[in-house]
């Protein structure tokens, strides 16, 4: 393991930190990706944490791939031939999306910087996006003779809808956050002192609520994306059952009717 990300917990939310500001947290290796995916296993499994932040540390979110080990053939893109590339994608950056979709956490990107080609996608892959004014976003990596090799193009055009992404994509031009924020890419724009206190008080706000409830509700809003209607219904009355049954649906009734606080117990 590399010290690429940095873990901090408060109570239920726990801060990720892209940690290789010298190189603009670039995802650059096969151990970045790695904790990365390993990060998003442990987290899920554990049923004490509520909500994520992702954030990088200095003055970029994630400058997204290396271009001087692209260039000489190492890192994420390593390979000599075709299928060894391939291989390489599929086997390091491409499980990262992977562990994203499968984890049931809401994950809060805040972007403190520039969030460039696969920095992008990684933002992409979270539930919610808050960004700094200074931020900056591009889908580049037309710009380098390559694709979104890290599922950008299932990712992008989601959220800010196909024209949006394929303008984005095919010039691979930068965006600011304000039109970040205008296009739907990201949810609120603060300024850079008010990044962090903003994603907390969001993350915070996500973990004063029954846990399964949460976790079931992300999946379901997962799901959809890609189920018809009869599915995600069907899909919607089995969570809706598991979610009657539990102690902190029964726990909120109460606190609703007694005009309390409630006390959720995550099960």
């Amino acid at each position: 393991m590399t010290d690429f990300l940095l873990t901090e917990r408060n109570g239920p939310v726990v801060t990720l930190t892209l940690n290789r500001p010298e190189k603009r947290n670039a995802l650059s290796d096969a151990a970045s990706c790695e904790e990365l995916v390993a990060a998003c296993r442990a987290l899920g499994a554990d049923g004490s944490v509520r909500a994520i932040i992702l954030t990088g540390a200095g003055s970029a979110f994630c400058a997204g791939g290396d271009i001087k080990a692209m260039r000489d053939h190492t890192g994420i893109g390593a390979g000599g031939t075709g299928a060894e590339i391939r291989e390489t994608y599929r086997r390091g950056i491409q499980r990262i999306p992977l562990a994203m979709h499968a984890l049931d956490v809401p994950v809060i990107a805040a972007v403190n910087g520039p969030a460039i080609g696969a920095g992008l996608d990684l933002a992409c892959m979270c539930d919610i996006r808050i960004a700094a004014d200074t931020a900056r976003f591009a889908e580049s990596f037309v710009k380098l003779g390559i694709v979104p090799g890290d599922g950008g193009a299932w990712l992008l055009q989601r959220i800010i809808g196909h024209a949006k992404a394929s303008e984005m994509s095919l010039t691979g031009d930068t965006i600011s956050a304000a039109e970040a924020l205008a296009c739907g890419l990201v949810s609120r724009v603060v300024a850079p002192a008010d990044l962090m206190p903003t994603a907390r008080a969001l993350a915070d706000r996500i973990a004063a609520n029954p846990p399964q409830a949460v976790r079931m509700t992300k999946r379901l809003l997962r799901e959809a994306q890609h189920m018809q209607l009869p599915s995600v219904l069907e899909l919607s009355a089995a969570y809706q059952a598991l979610a009657h049954g539990t102690f902190d649906h029964r726990e909120a009734l109460d606190a609703a009717l007694e005009r309390r606080p409630a006390t959720y117990q995550g099960r």
